[in-house]
């Protein structure tokens, strides 16, 4: 059984008792955890959290320090971290798809969302509720009092020493010469002389936060104040002391002490300076990037955090909030009252001017400050044919699409839209200000989605603050009209029939030039009894006893790699396998027999005397343009480590052809069974997990790193090879074989979640500057097989719709097959075919036969969801649905060179030799989404009267020696092949091995 190793989103072991709770709600204006918090943007993790919530960190490893302990942590945002002792403000549970976000210290660990928390529980008993305390030495409480924001009831806001607590808070006050202290938001100090701005008593519930410094007591409440009076004798009038080294003039607070702004050279990083006082929150924040209050905050704390990340703007307001960004955002404008309006002391140097209410002190790292209008939704200089439709409110934690990528930099409708179409999506929605999700139209019903006032669409993009991107559970929807993306359906279809019960389950299926089936499954580790191979007489499908022949393999074939050899004689190659001696297997069997006549051959093997130079499991192999076999990748087998390299068959005596690749090292163990090509430029094509190359044919020395293959659009992760399995072929070859050859590869999985890849990417690697090209296709798909059909079309079937290959790892049965048509433009060579009632999961096959129709084997997903597999069907496509007699041809060369002129006799029945057309269809071995052997080609030919002459294809890069059908096609239906050989045998293999137990055909 293959493993696949998936992301711990959840450590499985958390620090002392700590379990996780899941994924819950949570508010910026009515927090879910109102204790202490911390943010760290580098180093943020699950246990870091855990570990500062229970007040263990002695302040080590950047985890701030703190002396209460609470039951209750979680994560959020990637970076932050909060703490309390209860579950505040209504906090319910959300989907565990919300808490998404990777956690900035390991990116293998999930921290929260957007508005969501990760939350854990230590397991521990809740405390009493926190209580004001009714006096604090000579300080006595007189209750809980409104305040705001804008119109403080106590007008001096100070910093304290440590954390916050009433204790604190009073003992600042009562140092500083004031009458009245008051604790608020948990976190914040404030002192008087009187009461202002009609500050009166509230009811004593509105004070319901607990203090940062101790869970204990409450320290007040948004917006409310726990109030405490000073008994004793004040000594004096308030004293505030200006910075050391001076500052510029600032303004003057509500006691009349003066603030200061800092413009002094050498205080601040060069080349930051002073930019004056704006006005916030008129329409929204004025700088886009807040950060968790900080009671300790002073202009040089906060201009250095932004500065550290890169940003060029800062601002403090209110005393305590920094907020850092590049541009002032939402029509924020200079304070028409200039600096005075600024006059709130800095929490950590009360000195120090740090803003005001809705009022901002803004530093800069540049000469011009851009500032930026009020955002509005875009509408026009939209990408192709988008256009908005309108603000769609989502229903509640559920989501109208399914795919979402956050763009914490650069959302904006161009971003998104480009996205989203790139990838097929005709449907886009921005929310939040940095959430760009993709779908289809259809999922908007379909998921509940609702129109919303177009005012719920408040939130700037975080690429471009000029324009909306949603707003909190509110989508910027937007819709391409037309369409992205054109799925046929044909009238005639074909259709999928039942062909013969197995004794088999294959797991390598071939259609030998006896134009028998030959099928190998495990040897050793399958059913009981099993030979390890069979041959299968598909005209005698009517009689079971006779249509089967057993046959026998010595070594586990288990995951190995098979080929049809240009050798006279056809030989089947099969190499590597599952474990210890199987996996240097090296098995050839030479076809035998005819259509209703049995054989006799059998598989010939003998470790002792022939086997591979490195054990492999799950191998790719391909004939090269000189004819001998390349073997590549894999593993040692039974989930070993991985076997890097690459070997040449046949192998010289004494000598040594394997090749160490670094690239097959670095991406184990997503890259096994490797999708080669040979290239007509001379070079070998290899796709492995989601990165493609050239090797040279020689050296196999990379010559062109290509660019990654595209995944999913909200993952570009996805892999196409062995786990996360899609299919690759290459593209027909039409004479005079000039334009560009073109890989296809189609399918495949994610990491993590393991949602299979909806999409086909192809590229043309010789060409210069070579990119991907995406086509969606209608549904998603993986463990997918791919057959070359005579028309030049490409079947598309088997596999599931989530999940990665194994056993046991996949779910949701594709059933559907599809038509690939390359002839077609782009985004419109898809139809949608018939489908089948059989699950064909892990280990399934798919051939081409010579008669056109497609031979279906397989499924062994060790799964009891899903039986193991042993019925055959045939699809027959619609090529032969339509009634139309099959064209008839008469060959007599059987052995082609290079560039030879051939003859064929032809009789055909509905149209003429003008309207024909010719194919050659590369033999095939079909395994693990790999068809090795694939090559399609529609040669010269010209005819008089019935008798027509193709012209061979020019040489072995444009076509390796190999055994092709040729098909004739009358309009749209293909005749019954005939076997042909072309390029000959240049490595000699019909002289290899030349060992007792086995027979050679000869060159």
């Amino acid at each position: 059984m293959r493993e696949v190793v998936r992301r711990q989103s959840i450590p499985s072991t958390l620090p002392g008792n700590w379990t996780s709770m899941g994924c819950i709600t949570d508010n910026v204006a009515a927090r879910s955890l109102t204790g202490p918090t911390y943010t760290d943007t580098v180093n943020m993790t699950i246990e870091n959290c855990i570990t500062f919530c229970s007040g263990t960190s002695t302040g080590a490893n950047g985890i701030p320090a703190q002396s209460s302990s609470f039951i209750f942590a979680g994560t959020e945002f990637s970076q932050e971290c909060y703490c309390d002792n209860f579950i505040e403000n209504g906090a319910t549970n959300a989907t565990a798809t919300d808490c998404n976000a990777a956690c900035t210290g390991n990116h293998n660990e999930l921290c929260g969302g957007n508005s969501r928390l990760n939350l854990f529980f230590s397991g521990g008993t809740p405390p009493a509720p926190p209580v004001a305390p009714s006096t604090i030495g000579q300080w006595v409480s007189v209750g809980c009092y409104n305040d705001s924001v804008n119109a403080r009831t106590l007008q001096t806001g100070v910093g304290v020493t440590g954390p916050m607590t009433p204790e604190a808070c009073v003992a600042q006050c009562q140092s500083d010469n004031f009458q009245l202290a008051g604790v608020e938001f948990a976190d914040q100090c404030f002192c008087d002389t009187g009461i202002s701005n009609g500050g009166g008593p509230i009811d004593a519930n509105f004070c319901n936060m607990a203090c940062q410094g101790n869970s204990t007591e409450l320290c007040g409440g948004p917006n409310a104040l726990n109030v405490f009076n000073f008994t004793g004798t004040i000594t004096g009038p308030p004293t505030l002391q200006p910075p050391a080294g001076g500052g510029g003039g600032g303004g003057i607070d509500n006691t009349g002490n003066p603030v200061f702004v800092i413009d002094t050279p050498g205080v601040l990083p060069s080349p930051w300076a002073y930019s004056g006082c704006y006005v916030d929150n008129a329409n929204g924040r004025i700088l886009g990037n807040e950060q968790p209050d900080n009671n300790n905050l002073t202009v040089e704390s906060c201009v250095d955090f932004c500065n550290s990340q890169n940003f060029t703007l800062a601002g403090m307001e209110f005393s305590v909030q920094c907020f850092c960004d590049n541009n002032v955002i939402n029509g924020g404008d200079l304070a028409t009252a200039g600096d005075s309006d600024c006059s709130m002391g800095c929490g950590g140097n009360l000195t120090e001017a740090c803003g005001g209410p809705n009022r901002m002190s803004i530093y800069s790292s540049t000469k011009n400050v851009t500032l930026l209008p009020v955002p509005v939704t875009q509408t026009t200089d939209l990408p192709g044919k988008w256009q908005y439709v309108g603000c769609i409110a989502e229903p509640g934690a559920a989501r109208v699409f399914p795919y979402q990528n956050i763009l914490t930099l650069n959302n904006s409708a161009t971003n998104c839209l480009n996205l989203c179409g790139e990838f097929g999506y005709p449907a886009a929605g921005m929310e939040f200000g940095d959430e760009c999700w993709c779908g289809d139209v259809a999922d908007i019903v379909a998921n509940g989605g609702t129109n919303a006032t177009e005012t719920d669409c408040a939130a700037p993009c975080s690429g471009d603050p000029i324009h909306l991107c949603g707003g909190s559970e509110r989508l910027s929807l937007y819709e391409f009209q037309g369409g992205l993306q054109t799925f046929h359906t044909p009238a005639v279809t074909g259709a999928y029939s039942f062909l013969i019960g197995g004794i088999v389950i294959p797991l390598i299926s071939t259609l030998g030039v006896n134009n028998k089936i030959q099928f190998v499954e495990k040897f050793g580790t399958g059913p009981p009894n099993s030979t390890g191979a069979y041959e299968l007489d598909v005209t005698l499908a009517d009689d079971f006893n006779l249509a089967w022949r057993t046959m026998h393999v010595k070594t586990d074939v288990f995951c190995s790699a098979s080929l049809t050899l240009p050798d006279k004689a056809g030989r089947q190659i099969n190499v590597g396998g599952w474990s210890l001696d199987s996996t240097f297997g090296i098995r050839l069997y030479i076809p035998d027999g005819s259509p209703g006549v049995n054989g006799t051959n059998d598989w010939q093997e003998n470790g002792n005397e022939l086997k591979l130079q490195n054990g492999r499991w799950y191998p790719a192999s391909m004939v090269m343009a000189n004819g001998s076999i390349l073997v590549v990748g894999g593993e040692s087998g039974s989930n070993g480590p991985p076997v890097p390299s690459l070997e040449i068959l046949p192998k010289p005596d004494g000598g040594n052809t394997t090749v160490v690749l670094d690239f097959l090292q670095r991406t184990d163990p997503n890259n096994l069974y490797p999708f080669v090509f040979v290239l007509p430029g001379g070079g070998v094509f290899i796709a492995y997990y989601n990165e493609a190359r050239i090797l040279d044919e020689v050296t196999f020395a990379t010559t062109q790193v290509l660019p990654n293959m595209p995944g999913a659009v909200n993952n570009f992760l996805g892999g196409r090879t062995y786990p996360m399995e899609g299919t690759a072929v290459i593209l027909p070859q039409h004479a005079p074989y000039t334009d560009p050859i073109t890989v296809l590869i189609c399918g495949g999985s994610t990491p993590g979640a393991a949602i299979a890849l909806d999409n086909c990417v192809s590229i043309e690697p010789e060409v210069a500057n070579a990119t991907w090209t995406i086509e969606r296709m209608p549904s998603k798909r993986v463990m997918t097989c791919m057959v070359p059909l005579p028309d030049g079309t490409y079947m598309i079937m088997n596999g599931a719709q989530q999940g990665v290959a194994g056993f046991g790892l996949a779910t949701m049965p594709n059933l559907q097959a599809l038509l690939y048509d390359p002839s077609q433009p782009v985004n419109s060579r898809i139809s949608i075919l018939n489908t089948t009632i059989v699950d064909r999961l892990y280990h399934s096959e798919a051939v081409l036969l010579n008669d056109g129709r497609v031979i279906v084997s397989g499924s062994d997903p060790e799964d009891p969801r899903f039986p193991q597999e042993y019925r055959i069907e045939v699809y027959t496509p619609p090529y032969l649905s339509n009634g139309l007699k099959q064209p008839e041809f008469n060959i007599t060369n059987t052995d082609w060179a290079y560039n030879e002129k051939v003859e064929i006799t032809v009789q055909l029945f509905q149209g003429t030799t003008d309207t024909m057309r010719i194919s050659l269809m590369g033999a095939v071995s079909s395994t693990h989404g790999n068809s090795f052997g694939a090559r399609t080609f529609f040669p010269e030919f010209s005819c008089t009267g019935n008798t027509c002459t193709i012209t061979a294809p020019p040489n072995a890069h444009v076509c390796p020696p190999a055994w092709f059908q040729v098909f004739v096609l009358d309009g749209p239906t293909p005749s019954h092949s005939h076997w042909v050989r072309i390029g000959g045998d240049p490595a000699e293999l019909g002289n290899w091995p030349n060992l007792p137990d086995f027979t050679l055909p000869g060159v």
